[in-house]
């Protein structure tokens, strides 16, 4: 069964946070495996650090990248974890979540984005895992090979990911040295690694699913397919979609979000 393409909507906006790196990359797997959900490439508005966008947008796509201001959570960085920050990013990935919030827009976090999530919900990180969760299982693996699948994940029955995996295990990628420790209100956990540390977040308000694997580089992977497709029929189906009087995306940015 192919995947749904999204109806056309002259007005649908799609809004995607990105590192530089990625940012300047207009192939991107992020952007393709939203083209291969049906949206289109005017559709998809890129987001790089520090961009103040404007507007009103349909849905929200947190990309992956550098680390969380460990401030934001409360804590003060740890001198042994190798966490790398970029407080211009943070700016606007908070920023458009809180929007997302407010507008009850669809959105999708992966890696980084599943944790900006948490911590804007009021959770907390662990900010380096081989100094405070070493285990079995390697989570960082550096993007040599972006479609190799490093580890399992258990998945949570009943869930939206598991509506999405259609199994009870899945193999991912992986590339994160930091996870979820207190799960925000609000979320609830739907997958796990065989460690124990946390692997996808949903909320079961407005559609709102973040994993910490890199389904974006997964191109022959069908959960992974079906997971942009699920996205892009939330944001098809979101009642409220485009209706006028939404506050602009860049009221949060000038009021300098953090946990709310």
């Amino acid at each position: 069964m192919g995947i749904e393409p999204v109806g056309y909507n002259a007005f649908m906006r799609i809004a995607l946070t990105l590192g530089w790196e990625t940012y300047k990359n207009e192939k991107n797997d992020y952007i393709r495996a939203l083209l291969d959900a049906g949206f289109r490439r005017e559709e998809i508005v890129d987001l790089p650090p520090g961009s103040k966008p404007e507007g009103q947008f349909d849905g929200v796509v947190l990309g992956g990248g550098l680390d969380v201001d460990p401030s934001r959570y409360g804590e003060a960085l740890r001198a042994e974890g190798k966490v790398e920050l970029d407080k211009d990013r943070d700016a606007t990935d908070f920023a458009v979540f809180e929007a997302a919030r407010r507008d009850s827009l669809p959105t999708l976090g992966i890696c980084r984005g599943l944790q900006v999530i948490n911590v804007a919900m009021g959770g907390t990180l662990v900010q380096d895992i081989p100094t405070e969760r070493p285990s079995g299982i390697v989570h960082y693996i550096p993007k040599k090979e972006n479609e190799r699948l490093d580890h399992p994940v258990q998945v949570k029955p009943g869930t939206r990911v598991a509506t999405i995996a259609q199994a009870d295990e899945i193999q991912v990628n992986s590339r994160h040295h930091q996870a979820i420790e207190r799960v925000a209100p609000g979320l609830r956990v739907s997958a796990t690694a065989p460690d124990g540390l946390i692997e996808a977040l949903e909320s079961d308000g407005p559609w709102l699913l973040a994993v910490q694997w890199h389904p974006e580089n997964l191109t022959s992977d069908p959960a992974s397919r079906r997971l942009f497709a699920e996205f892009a029929r939330a944001v098809r189906e979101r009642p409220q979609r485009n209706l006028a009087g939404s506050a602009p995306v860049e009221a949060g940015l000038e009021a300098g979000s953090g946990r709310p």
